[in-house]
Order: C-alpha cells, then structure tokens, then sequence
C-alpha cells in the first residue's frame, strides 16, 4: 500500500534530505504548517514526489521531536515515524494545527499558503494577519476592540435613532433595551468600551451606527457592493461604506425591484411566490457582515444576474466550519459581538442558525440548495439559483404544515426536497446528500413513515422511500406513483425465474424472500404465482422446500 500521496498540497510537504535538510529550515517549515492548517511533512522526497530516502541524521526519530519542541514557541509536539516507500527510509512528520500563534525560537512568524500555480510555500505572517488569526480560532473578537482612532462624534445620533426603531418593529428584537439610556444601549451591545474613564466606540459600534465618511476613513475594509447584470449589461452598481442599520434597508429595498413573484393560489388565498426568498437574503446578508474578516480589505458583494444571486464575503469559513457540517456544526462566528448585537436588536437569528433559514428559503419552494461550493479560504460565496417553484410540493408541504400544527425542521425538509427530487431513494443516498448523521435521518425519516408522508418498499438495506400519494395527486402524476410503488412488484417473477436459472433451476422461499427484501410470507406469495402460471413445480417439500423451473 502507498504510503506517500503522490503531490504536495496546504497540508502535505515532501523535502529533499540527500544533503541532509537544515534544522533551521525545518523548524520554519513546522511553524508554517502548525500556523495553517497542519499536515504531513515527508522529509526524504523531492518535489515530484520521488522517494530518494532520509539521511541518516534525521533517523533519530526521538532527536527530531525534541529539536521542534525546542526550536518552537509555545512548543509544537509532533509525532515522527521513520516509514519505508520503495525500499527506502522516510521520515514522516505529523504536524498539529496549532490553536494559537507559534514562532521560531528566533520570533519568527511563519503561515502556508498555496502558489497561484497550486505549489505550496511558507510565508512570513504579518502583524496585522495577527488578529485575523485569532479571530479564525475564536481566541480574539475583532469587532469587540475599540477601533483606533475612533471618538464618540463618529458616530451618527440618527442611526441610532434607527436603531431603537428596528428594536420596536422587528420581531425577536429585545424590547427591554428601549428603556435603556443611549449611553446604556451602547454599552449594552458592545457598540463602545471604556478605555480609562472615556468611552470610545468599538468596531461593532462604527459597523453600526458610524457616520459613513468616518467609516470609509477608519474601516476601509467595510466595503459593499450590490450590483445586477442582466447578460452583460450592468443595470445597477451601488458601493457604499454606510453603517449596517441603513445598508441592510437599503439593500432590502434593491431586492424588492429586483425580485419578480408568481401568485399560487392556496384555498381561497392567492399567495405570493417570490423568486428569492426575503427571510434567507436578510440572514445571507447577516451572515456576510457579521462572518466576514475586517482585518483583510475586500468588500461584501451582492451581485443578482440572469443566473441567480450570489452573496460573497472575504474571510473563508472559521476554523472547523467545512461545506460537510454547515448544517450540523456547532453555532459560532468570527465577529460575536457584531452577530450578538445584530440577534438582540432582531436583525438575526436568535438562535444563531441563520444557516437553516437561508436553506429554507430554497427547500420550501422545491428548488436547488443554495450552494457555497465556490468558496475559498479567503472568501465564502453563496449561491442561490434562479428556478421556477414547485408549485405541488410547496401546497404538499404547507398543507402538512398546517395539519400538525408546526413548522419542519430544517432536516425534514432536507430529506422530503431529496426524496421529491429523486423520486425514490433510500437511506444511504439521503445521508450522502444531506450529510447528516444515519441516526437522524433514519429517525426523521420513520417519524414520517408513520405520519403518512413518505411511504416505504423493500425491507432491510434495499428498503426504499417515495413521497405520499398525495403529492402526486398534486403534481396530477398518479401514473408515476403507480409506478413508483408497483414497478418492482411486476419484475418480482421475472427476478425469481432469473435467480432458479443461475441456481441450476431450483430456488427455495428463503431465497425468493432475501432477493427481493420482502418477508417469508410475501416470497411464498410470489412462488404460488409462478406455480400457477406452470412456471415453477415443487420438486421437495418440508420448511426448506425447492422448487424448478418448467421452461
């Protein structure tokens, strides 16, 4: 088995040791890595990956351990083994991702990134990368510093009259901070700190409330942009540097003209069905702001094109947020008290899973799940497709809905759009899609077997689940249902036949039952057909019966 990947990537190094690999570029290349994303360093294989051996200096597995610890600040532990590629020695170093910032002993300050060409190198991580790093790692909270150079007249007394405004009239947000002193409210949302006896204004408090030519001065990192493209004409392009509280207005407005609904008809109401969902564009946008690296310049850009809407931020996803657990993972940002202001004066999710909603705005409408598959370490990209709405399964799951009195969780929702898109499907392909754990969505998935909302086939790993008949009577596709749920059953003789062939001609009950994942009785049931039909006669009777085959 090959125990060296073939090429070198962000977390995989290969280095030369003919000439026995300097300690001192050792130790930097342990700095970078642990400063990045950890990794592999394979010191005995040169850059195209040939294995050429560790020199016998390096075969001191002990010695090179204890050389990083001792080369680095806070020491870097590492697990080394000496592996054999090719008949060859090499030494493999398992380097951790640190939870903080290492140096060399000499107070060097290393990271890694890829070259444009995809090699990897080391690079010095300057001062000012410094914040952004630990705020990656949740150790630091940008927004929560006092943004130098920033006084108490920069910021604007009528965006905090706004702001009292969004606190009485947005749902969620906390009434009880309208009785508060503006001194208070400030203090009470992290918008100022005290730095001796003066307070100043913070990072969150300039994004907020800042007068917008201070904010362009101070912060020239909170740029944004929104922009709409029809073809290749540029129909809008607005840049602006204003505080959070009017942009988010403004940019809900933009959305209003360029944002076309279709009416579904929904009982005696008609219902307004727009083509991207208000609820998901205001948390997509909370996510950008609040998420976003204001140590990097970069701006947010909103950009709405004949394809759909993209929502683009600088700063990739926080450190153990991955496009896999996006739905799972634990709720945590990298500006918290921007996301907590934001949540307390009702501009946010208060539960912190404004994820799910921008999900949701998708799902209940039956079209693709925005995708964030373009996004980099510097940048997260959200993209929502333009798609004409399923009309049957957004009535299918409004009705059901409103029978239990409850909205879906956002699980349930992820499995019924799988089910609906692919028509049948079965467990495993519901957790690949998802990327939810089995436990839950064979939970979830039962839940609504028994509710009547999914129907099930088969028995075992080749069970299967198909939509209600409901949905079908909606889509005005009953043919398809019947042949969802009886296809299997009209080939079940044909199978059996097939399977007494390979056998030699004979088959048993217990056979027929484990081919078609159906129970004993139901496999007897499927023999008495093809013995009527003189396709199949008894040949030895008893619990373990055999029959043949007459063709």
């Amino acid at each position: 088995m090959k125990l060296i990947p073939d090429s070198e990537s962000l977390e995989t190094e290969f280095k030369s040791d003919l000439k026995r690999y300097p300690d001192h570029d050792l130790i930097e290349d342990i700095v970078g890595m642990t400063n990045s994303a950890g990794g592999s360093l394979y010191l005995g294989v040169e850059d195209d990956g040939t294995v050429t051996g560790v020199h016998q200096k390096h075969k001191d597995v002990a010695g090179v351990t204890a050389l990083i610890a001792n080369s680095t600040v806070p020491p870097v532990s590492v697990r080394a083994d000496i592996i054999s590629e090719n008949g060859m020695d090499v030494l493999k170093i398992e380097v951790p991702k640190s939870k903080g910032i290492v140096s060399t002993s000499s107070g060097k300050i290393l990271r890694r990134r890829l070259k444009l060409d995809g090699a990897p190198e080391v690079i010095p991580m300057y001062p000012y990368e410094i914040p952004a790093r630990l705020s990656e790692l949740g150790m630091l909270d940008f927004s929560a510093q006092p943004l130098p150079g920033a006084v108490m007249e920069d910021l604007d007394p009528n965006q905090r009259v706004r702001l009292r405004e969004i606190i009485r009239t947005r749902h969620g947000g906390e009434k009880n901070l309208l009785t508060l002193s503006d001194d208070e409210l400030d203090i009470a949302l992290h918008l100022v700190t005290r730095i001796g006896e003066t307070l100043v204004p913070t990072v969150t408090g300039m994004l907020l409330l800042g007068k917008e030519r201070r904010i362009a001065e101070l912060m020239p990192s909170a740029k944004s942009a929104f922009q709409v493209m029809e073809g290749t004409e540029v129909r809008m392009n607005e840049e602006s540097s204003k505080p959070l509280l009017e942009l988010f207005e403004d940019y809900e407005t933009y959305l209003k003209a360029w944002n076309p609904e279709k009416e579904m008809e929904y009982g005696l109401l008609r219902l307004p069905v727009p083509e991207f969902d208000r609820s998901a564009f205001r948390e997509a946008l909370v996510n950008a702001f609040c998420h976003r690296d204001y140590t990097v310049l970069g701006r947010v850009r909103v950009v709405i094109d004949d394809e759909g809407m993209t929502i683009s931020s600088p700063g990739g996803f926080i450190d153990g947020v991955n496009l896999k657990n996006l739905l799972t993972v634990e709720p945590h940002g990298r500006n918290p008290a921007l996301a907590d202001a934001m949540k307390r004066i009702g501009l946010a999710e208060k539960t912190g899973r404004g994820i799910d909603r921008i999900f949701e705005g998708s799902i209940i409408f039956g079209r693709p799940w925005p995708d964030y598959s373009e996004s980099t370490p510097a940048n997260v990209r959200l993209f929502i497709q333009r798609a004409k709405p399923d009309m049957p399964f957004i009535k299918f799951i409004s009705d059901e809905q409103n029978r239990q009195g409850k909205t879906f969780s956002i699980y349930t929702l992820m499995i019924l759009s799988v089910v609906n898109c692919e028509r049948r499907t079965n467990i495993e392909h519901i957790v690949n899609v998802t990327n939810l754990s089995e436990n839950k969505v064979r939970s979830a998935v039962e839940s609504m077997v028994e509710q009547g909302i999914l129907e099930t086939y088969g028995r075992g790993r080749g069970r299967t689940f198909i939509l209600g008949r409901k949905i079908y009577r909606e889509k005005g596709e009953t043919k398809g249902y019947v042949r969802q749920t009886d296809i299997d059953k009209i080939r079940y003789e044909e199978l059996v036949v097939k399977l007494a062939r390979t056998q030699g001609g004979t088959v048993s009950k217990q056979d027929v039952a484990s081919l078609l994942n159906i129970s004993p009785v139901q496999a007897y049931s499927v023999i008495k057909r093809l013995q009527g039909e003189g396709r199949l006669t008894i040949q030895s009777g008893g619990r373990y019966a055999k029959y043949r085959l007459t063709e």
